[in-house]
């Protein structure tokens, strides 16, 4: 799950978006209704407490349940129900939607990716490519969908990547730099494109390394070389048609940067009765 604290400022920003001076027409409605949400095909549901948290914040009174994070959905499953005064329901709706929605797109790519490399004990990590401040979200997703996060920010591991090995000068004094600067917790992780660049990064010190854009043959190699001595994870080229290739070489972890950026959203509706 997901603490409502780390979600409750961004639903807050979704509906000030949503209706900023309020909604002229739902407001002319007096009676209670209720309203089911409907799966328009296959896929992960994920988002359903922020979805609640939409309604409890446009109106408390809202009764509202959605099926279980991360439980398979297909076209015409009820995945969810809301009861209360009309006016709130269609206050709520689009927005809640819109969450719904995403959330269980990312979780639905996250879960086919995931299932491709299952069997070999690689792990499917997210990256930062993720939608402007809807990070903590689609991360959250990820996890539903059987991934595991990356670093979440900037703040939280280094990860010298090709501008600022650039930046530096190369990568050993690029290491260097991010550990004169870095505390003792942070890891350091050296992304590289060639096996010269692996061993330059070993040599260096780095935690981890990153095989950028490197076909199957030549992540196998470095795996074979280096496995034992540092973390590896494999991204860039990877997708659903080769993924499992990947995870063939024995690479730790691939990072996939289209579970967050690309996923599609999932089609949910909202049906309301009276």
């Amino acid at each position: 799950m997901i603490s409502r604290h780390l979600y409750e400022k961004t639903v807050r920003a979704a509906l000030r978006e949503d209706a900023p001076f309020g909604d002229p027409f739902g407001e002319a409605f007096q009676g209670v209704a209720s309203g089911l949400f409907l799966a328009g095909g296959n896929g992960v549901l994920c988002g359903g407490p922020v979805a609640a948290e939409v309604f409890r914040q446009v109106d408390p009174s809202v009764s509202v349940s959605f099926s279980p994070e991360g439980c398979r959905m297909a076209g015409g499953d009820r995945v969810g129900k809301a009861t209360g005064p009309a006016a709130s329901l269609l206050r709520a709706e689009r927005v809640a939607l819109n969450f719904l929605q995403r959330l269980s797109g990312v979780a639905t790519a996250t879960s086919l990716y995931a299932s491709r490399i299952a069997a070999h004990g690689t792990k499917l990590l997210d990256t930062r490519k993720t939608t402007p401040l809807l990070r903590v979200l689609e991360k959250y997703a990820v996890r539903v969908g059987g991934g595991t996060n990356h670093r979440f920010s900037l703040s939280d591991g280094i990860l010298i990547k090709e501008n600022g090995i650039r930046a530096a000068g190369g990568i050993v004094p690029a290491v260097a730099a991010a550990r004169s600067a870095a505390h003792h917790l942070l890891r350091i992780e050296v992304e590289a494109e060639t096996i010269p660049d692996v061993e330059a990064a070993v040599a260096a010190g780095a935690d981890a390394v990153l095989l950028d854009n490197m076909p199957p043959s030549m992540v196998r190699e470095a795996v074979a070389r280096f496995g034992g001595i540092v973390f590896l994870e494999a991204s860039g080229g990877i997708h659903l048609g080769n993924i499992e290739e990947y995870a063939r070489t024995g690479v730790a972890a691939v990072a996939v940067g289209a579970i967050t950026h690309s996923a599609p959203a999932v089609d949910i509706s909202f049906e309301l009765s009276t």
